[in-house]
């Protein structure tokens, strides 16, 4: 996959490396561990999948952007500002006078992405049914905005936030002459499909150039049993990057598989992790880098969100990424990763990593 240079023929015409579309909300975390019914307090972050992203590759040198709607309240001001905080572009967020801004509730464990889940996953509550995201529509985003990076990133929440959001999901990834490479993160979440069929997804994935699905969500949302099944499903996408956990990731570019192994990382909480990944692959397809180390660099980043408690991890400086990712895989699989290794600045990789020192 080589990403253009800019979403037209003149050099040089993108305003941004990458546009993220979709809704952010105002996230609330436990103070302490346990089920939501026990918690006394929370903590108030920001969360979105896409917004995750935009404000990672910022964080990284690139230049990012968020388009989406926030209502006109505390709420909405604290994600404009804090989204902006990253170095990410606002100037396209609408805020709307009569929608309020989506909120929701969280504990720490992994989401879960099929019907039976074990208990030990994360419980989250949503507050976001009439939100002023939801009320997203193709009016309210002029080509130009969507169209203004060398990549569009998207993600198959959307499409479950209402009908007008499908309908502004399918003309997005509809393919058309000059468009960006779009970038579509599938992020299946069954509690926004209980009334709706979420193979639409499968659907939206078809029209995009780059996919990123995890095996686990391919199986709930699409029935598709393994990587090379989800291969065979998607053969429009030039590249289709599947997320398989602890095993890593298999990548499909063009022609090319390829299975790229994940780091081992104590994990802290596993919120997040999805959207780094993806911001770590853009990020090095965006400097045109080999498919195993755009890989690599999605491990790494993960590895960031993976060891910290909120849903935006702090990436390690791009030296030291690029240091890791560049190590013989011996090496790569003797690392791991525990909480706070991005504390300690860009010194050199060692074998083993278990927090700041």
């Amino acid at each position: 996959m080589t990403v253009p240079t800019s979403p037209s023929a003149a050099p040089g015409a993108a305003d941004f490396d990458v546009v993220c579309l979709g809704e952010s909300m105002v996230t609330f975390v436990p103070s302490r561990p346990g089920r939501l019914a026990d918690v006394p307090a929370f903590h108030r972050a920001i969360g979105g999948a896409e917004s995750n992203v935009a404000c990672t590759l910022a964080r990284t040198g690139h230049r990012a952007r968020w388009i989406s709607r926030v209502g006109a309240d505390g709420f909405g001001d604290h994600l404009v500002e804090t989204i902006a905080a990253a170095g990410v572009d606002v100037s396209a967020v609408q805020r709307d006078p009569h929608r309020p801004t989506g909120v929701y509730f969280r504990t720490a464990g992994e989401r879960a992405v099929g019907t039976d889940a074990p208990a030990d996953r994360a419980e989250v509550v949503y507050y976001r049914a009439g939100s002023a995201a939801s009320a997203l529509a193709p009016d309210f985003v002029a080509r130009a905005d969507a169209w203004s990076g060398r990549v569009l990133h998207l993600t198959g929440i959307t499409a479950a936030l209402s009908a007008t959001c499908a309908e502004l999901m399918r003309g997005l990834t509809r393919r058309a002459p000059g468009r960006p490479l779009v970038s579509f993160d599938v992020n299946h979440r069954p509690a926004l499909w209980r009334d709706a069929d979420p193979r639409r997804t499968l659907d939206l994935a078809r029209g995009c150039d780059l996919v990123f699905v995890g095996e686990d969500e391919a199986q709930a949302a699409w029935g598709l049993p393994d990587a090379a099944a989800v291969r065979a499903a998607l053969p429009e996408p030039r590249t289709v990057v599947v997320k398989q956990g602890e095993a890593g990731a298999t990548v499909f570019d063009g022609d090319e598989r390829r299975h790229v192994p994940a780091l081992a990382v104590d994990v802290v909480a596993h919120v997040g992790a999805g959207d780094a990944f993806a911001a770590g692959y853009l990020s090095a397809a965006l400097r045109g880098l080999p498919v195993r180390d755009r890989v690599r660099h999605g491990h790494v980043l993960a590895a960031a969100a993976l060891t910290e408690p909120g849903d935006l991890g702090t990436p390690p400086g791009r030296a030291r990424a690029d240091a890791l990712v560049a190590l013989d895989d011996a090496a790569w699989g003797r690392l791991r990763l525990g909480a706070g290794w991005t504390a300690s600045g860009d010194r050199a990789p060692t074998t083993t990593e278990e927090g700041p020192r």
